[in-house]
């Protein structure tokens, strides 16, 4: 089906019994490995006068894309997987925060609603430029991918982290006990308007024959997303629980699929209160950069099974043995780092293979 990913049938299969829980061979395993040089495709010259202008250049991204998917051996689990990225706070840019892009791989926002007062402004702009470019990318991309690469949906963040975007985390940190009620109903706005986006995406990848994914590269047939909320860590899990866990349950009803984006020990306050919602698949824990080392994060991923919701797991390919001894193989994600060389990588999976 895709011509990066001759074995994609059998990762398709592995992923739909990840989101059961259940396994056929092995867990689903996701790691790269460049093709020798002389296989590889020269990357599009960058001409751009800026990075925004870099960023914005359909044709140079689709570039970009077709190029690194002849460069990649997609091997265990990978996928070839290319979608429109205008960075993490692009949602919030269609309702009028100024958004900046950087020179390495990222770009953030500007607050845009500096008083309550005006919160009956803060509206989606639908003819928004950038989310005009979303579209044109999102048509460029699944052109140039026919039958190569899947074109995914871009990263949303929607809820919480967009109103923090609004109006910066330190002001909605103190907003979360003066301005309370407008939180909420700003929420709720949001979350139809979200709905309404990811609906109109959905169906222009569905039309195209596509699975759906995004920045974490798992896919299902029907709607899947990562749902998060990075601000959560600012909050307590009372005031979580009341604020926010209402608006993530009911976007992981809205989805067939998802796994939600726990970002940083900080965040494990809530993990409970995740894990309590049946309408969620599976949990994706960043323990983030200086807490490098899966054997403190054991007893994490241990409760996330015990709950019978499958798991991300984040290690290096010498934290494999770690990982067989001490977790349930069945509905298990793992994204692994520092594997040198395909011979280490076919040792990896036959070893994975042979763990009962």
């Amino acid at each position: 089906m895709f011509a990066f990913k001759p074995d994609y049938e059998k990762t398709r299969q592995r992923m739909a019994a990840f989101w059961e829980r259940e396994i056929i061979d092995r867990p689903v395993v996701q790691f790269y490995l460049p093709k020798p040089p002389a296989e590889r495709m020269a990357l599009p010259p960058s001409n751009h006068a800026s990075s925004a202008e870099r960023w914005l250049d359909t044709e140079y991204q689709v570039e970009l894309a077709l190029a690194m998917g002849h460069n990649l051996d997609f091997l265990g689990d990978t996928l070839p997987v290319a979608w429109p990225n205008l960075g993490p706070e692009i949602f919030s840019a269609f309702y009028g925060c100024p958004i900046h892009f950087g020179d390495y791989g990222t770009s953030w926002t500007d607050p845009c609603l500096n008083d309550w007062s005006y919160i009956d402004q803060v509206k989606l702009d639908w003819q928004h430029p950038y989310l005009i470019k979303l579209h044109e990318m999102t048509d460029a991309l699944l052109e140039a991918g026919r039958g190569k690469f899947i074109t995914g949906m871009t990263d949303w963040h929607a809820g919480g982290d967009a109103i923090a975007a609004f109006r910066d985390p330190q002001n909605l940190a103190l907003d979360m006990i003066d301005h309370l009620d407008e939180v909420k109903a700003l929420l709720a706005r949001l979350e139809a308007d979200y709905f309404k986006l990811y609906d109109i995406f959905y169906d222009k990848l569905r039309r195209a024959g596509q699975p759906i994914t995004s920045w974490t590269s798992l896919i299902c047939e029907g709607k899947y997303y990562i749902p998060s909320n990075d601000f959560s860590i600012m909050v307590s899990r009372r005031m979580f629980d009341e604020v926010f866990l209402p608006g993530i349950q009911r976007e992981c009803q809205f989805y067939e699929r998802c796994i939600y984006h726990l970002d940083g020990p900080g965040a494990l306050r809530h993990l409970d209160s995740l894990l309590a919602m049946p309408e969620l698949d599976a949990v994706q824990f960043v323990y983030g950069a200086g807490n490098e080392g899966i054997h403190q994060w054991i007893w994490v991923y241990q409760k996330i099974q015990k709950a019978r919701k499958g798991v991300q797991v984040n290690c290096r390919i010498d934290e494999i043995p770690l990982v067989i001894e001490n977790l349930d193989r069945r509905g298990l994600f793992l994204n692994v780092e520092d594997v040198p060389d395909r011979d280490s990588a076919q040792a990896m999976l036959m070893r994975l293979e042979k763990w009962k």
